[in-house]
């Protein structure tokens, strides 16, 4: 089993990224591998709903958007890592998100995912509650922690050296593994997946 990382920071080898090392230590203690796909500081167009999406994702190919989709179809569970940007997450990281999970919501289907964020000091709740919205309309499962998921600090030794939060990512890792482990359990045990109803969706009407 791997998990697919999706560092959200532009930095690399930040904060977003040492809080992402931490929890892949512990999900190999769990016997799963994991992938970090670090995003880049190129910009990145928004989803605009035209609905030319391909079996490869978005039909736009001038970013990453579609090699982190074709990675995510190999993946059994997601951690997505965002930095605090004015109390929320950054525009390039949604609009990367946004085509993501509209042109490709089916790979990510009863594949658990956690989202984990981190600022120097506000913001995180707000960061962790967009950031979660995007598994529940795509059937995702969330493994949680003893805390919400988030990290205090200003420079990466910081965040080392947080007892709080670090322990808050070995527990959300630890049960992120569990997660993954009953899920594919169930699958060898020959439990269906559930049947979704769409006679009434609408969220695509224009």
């Amino acid at each position: 089993m791997k998990v697919l990382m999706l560092n959200g920071s532009a930095r690399k080898g930040g904060n977003t990224h040492r809080v992402l090392l931490e929890i892949g230590k512990q999900l190999e203690k769990e016997g799963i591998s994991y992938e970090i796909f670090q995003i880049d500081s190129t910009p990145v167009r928004d989803c605009n709903a035209c609905g030319k999406c391909t079996d490869r994702g978005c039909i736009y190919e001038d970013d990453s958007v579609n090699d982190f989709i074709a990675r995510a179809k190999q993946a059994d569970g997601f951690v997505f890592g965002m930095p605090v940007y004015y109390a929320h997450p950054g525009g390039h990281v949604l609009s990367f998100l946004n085509r993501v999970f509209y042109s490709s919501s089916a790979v990510f289907s009863f594949k658990p995912g956690v989202s984990v964020t981190v600022a120097r000091k506000g913001g995180t709740s707000t960061n962790f509650d967009v950031l979660n919205k995007y598994f529940g309309i795509s059937r995702m499962p969330v493994a949680g922690s003893i805390y919400w998921d988030q990290a205090h600090s200003h420079v990466p030794e910081e965040s080392a050296s947080g007892a709080e939060g670090m322990q808050t990512m070995r527990n959300l890792a630890r049960n992120l593994a569990w997660m993954m482990k009953c899920f594919q359990a169930g699958e060898k045990a020959g439990v269906p997946l559930p049947v979704m109803e769409k006679d009434s969706v609408t969220n695509f009407s224009r």
